[in-house]
């Protein structure tokens, strides 16, 4: 797989903390209420799942299964929906119980991810224990969106102020450790969340997701001397006009955001 394909792989966009769902005794704990992810990624949603062993010492029978159609009572299953079909995999650990208490643990996987997956998901579990059936309502939103990415800057060492420190940000927080390329001056630089460079007038940057190049960030210029409020605007090959402001630093140099638009 090349570093493309990887990064189409597993690109998700977490917007919250775990979030409990319960009546006590029986819950759903999913990873994060909210999900953003972009288009022909991968996307995990995560849980976990608890119960009380009314029946101790005696097998109990666990199935599951993930929805977006149907209801509490007639879910449609992902795995046998045709408008998934062969995108995705239910991921499910083994049930441990300790004391009176069983917990397992479950992941949705979707690959190929496309508009029309934006909806709710829920995850439902069914036992042999009295009662045993429940649904984690309200479930976990997924979003197909753009990644929404933001420059950092930051001087390390104020004895050296042309000496950035560079970080990507996603907007919508960006989970795990997709592979960033960095431009500098229309050229590719390297890759990483954070980008370290000696800065010279003129010179600009930008962060993207591998794969993602498109939907780069707004660009981060250093403006050249004399300093003035703006200076003249850039047409670059795309036809986008650029222009720079200055975002004042404890530096005797000075960093701008370079805000673009169709001309």
């Amino acid at each position: 797989m090349d570093l493309r394909s990887a990064a189409r792989g597993f690109l998700a966009f977490l917007l919250s903390v775990p979030v409990l769902q319960g009546n006590g005794d029986w819950t759903v704990t999913y990873s994060s209420s909210n999900v953003c992810a972009l288009r022909g990624a991968m996307v995990d949603i995560n849980c976990t799942y608890e119960y009380p062993d009314y029946v101790q010492y005696s097998p109990t029978n666990v199935t599951t299964l993930w929805f977006t159609k149907g209801d509490n009572l007639q879910p449609v299953d992902l795995l046998s929906d045709s408008d998934y079909r062969g995108r995705v995999e239910s991921i499910c650990g083994k049930v441990s119980c300790t004391g009176s208490r069983c917990h397992g643990t479950c992941t949705l996987r979707i690959r190929d991810l496309r508009q029309s997956d934006s909806a709710v998901y829920k995850f439902r579990f069914t036992t042999n224990q009295p009662g045993g059936k429940y649904t984690g309502d309200p479930g976990v939103t997924l979003s197909l969106t753009d990644p929404d990415l933001q420059v950092k800057v930051s001087f390390p060492h104020p004895t050296s102020p042309t000496w950035t420190e560079l970080e990507c940000h996603s907007m919508c927080g960006l989970a795990g450790d997709p592979p960033y390329i960095w431009s500098r001056n229309g050229q590719n630089a390297e890759q990483g969340v954070k980008y370290r460079a000696y800065i010279q007038s003129g010179d600009s940057f930008s962060c993207a997701v591998e794969g993602y190049e498109r939907l780069r960030s707004p660009l981060v210029c250093k403006s050249p001397p004399p300093y003035t409020d703006m200076i003249p605007d850039v047409m670059d090959p795309l036809g986008y006009r650029t222009t720079c402001y200055h975002e004042p630093v404890q530096s005797p140099f000075k960093t701008s955001l370079c805000r673009t638009g169709r001309s």
